[in-house]
């Protein structure tokens, strides 16, 4: 094929057609679990975290919410995933090698948030969200109905399992239990029902049993089959973590804060330093954003350790 303007072109047309086929087709979970919040700006500010928004009864001048002192900010981050098509493959129509290229640039661009709240959650363990405390904690800080701080947490070690009724109670159980009974900062209960359990493949099976599964392993009656509905998430790295969350209210438990979604770029400027000194024409994906811990009360987690 002669390389001139009109020929490269069409090329990457038909590259940029492929990404943005495969980008369409390929799975996605991260909207399950974590709300997008559109970025303008290098950062955003999330101070507004601390104010769960409950309806009380009007009696005299309204109670508005004051901001945290303290701040919580997601700065972006840029992302990129590049790929050099050389100049002779062009001059030789060897371009079939670059078509799975652009599908997998495509699918990797649809799930970059997939990892990025993946990542969030393989850390929420030892990372702080909005109060100070680790997103999974065992003493976030709650004011009580008299004014009083006490510790409420969202954190446990239990095994994730269907072996008994009890045993299933001691874990699922208790996360179920713990999260119903969260409070806000005036004692009343936030009224929160989690409705999806996340485990890693290595817990798929039993999260399967636990959520679908009319009997027990020692086929005594499930009392959490439909509690919630199961999410298999393969970026999760630990094989006994496992978690529980609200997810049918706008605010989520994590956040995908989104500057720029994922878009096709190239460079085919024939006169460009890469042409000449490599020989080679780039394509790829850009994108900017990043993730971080929303409400710890919309879930639960525990290292599954025992």
């Amino acid at each position: 094929m002669l390389v001139n303007r009109e020929n490269l072109s069409q090329v990457f047309i038909n590259l940029k057609t492929t990404f943005n086929k495969a980008f369409d087709g390929a799975p996605s979970n991260w909207a399950q679990t974590a709300m997008l919040v559109p970025s303008t700006g290098v950062q955003n500010d999330y101070a507004w975290l601390d104010r769960f928004p409950k309806m009380r009864e009007w009696i005299g001048d309204k109670v508005v919410k004051a901001l945290a002192a303290q701040g919580y900010t997601i700065v972006n981050k840029e992302w990129e995933a590049t790929v050099g098509v050389r100049r002779v493959d062009i001059e030789t129509d060897n371009l079939g090698i670059y078509a799975p290229m652009a599908q997998d640039a495509g699918f990797s661009a649809k799930q970059w948030p997939d990892e990025l709240v993946a990542a969030l959650k393989n850390n929420a363990f030892n990372s702080l969200c909005y109060d100070g405390q680790y997103f999974y904690d065992t003493d976030h800080p709650v004011k009580g109905a008299d004014g009083v701080e006490q510790s409420v947490s969202n954190r446990g070690t239990a095994v994730l399992s269907n072996a008994t009724q009890a045993a299933a109670a001691d874990g699922y159980g208790a996360a179920h239990l713990a999260i119903m009974s969260f409070k806000d900062d005036e004692g009343r209960p936030l009224g929160l029902l989690p409705d999806t359990l996340e485990v890693p493949p290595a817990l798929a099976t039993t999260g399967r049993m636990l959520m679908e599964n009319d009997k027990l392993a020692d086929d005594t009656p499930n009392p959490y089959k439909g509690t919630a509905k199961l999410l298999v998430n393969p970026w999760l790295t630990s094989t006994t973590a496992w978690f529980l969350h609200v997810t049918n209210r706008p605010i989520k438990p994590y956040i995908f804060q989104r500057r720029k979604a994922p878009v096709f770029v190239q460079q085919t400027n024939m006169d460009s330093d890469n042409v000449f000194d490599r020989g080679e024409y780039k394509f790829g994906a850009e994108s900017s954003g990043n993730g971080g811990y929303g409400l710890w009360q919309m879930s639960y987690g525990s290292t599954g350790q025992g």
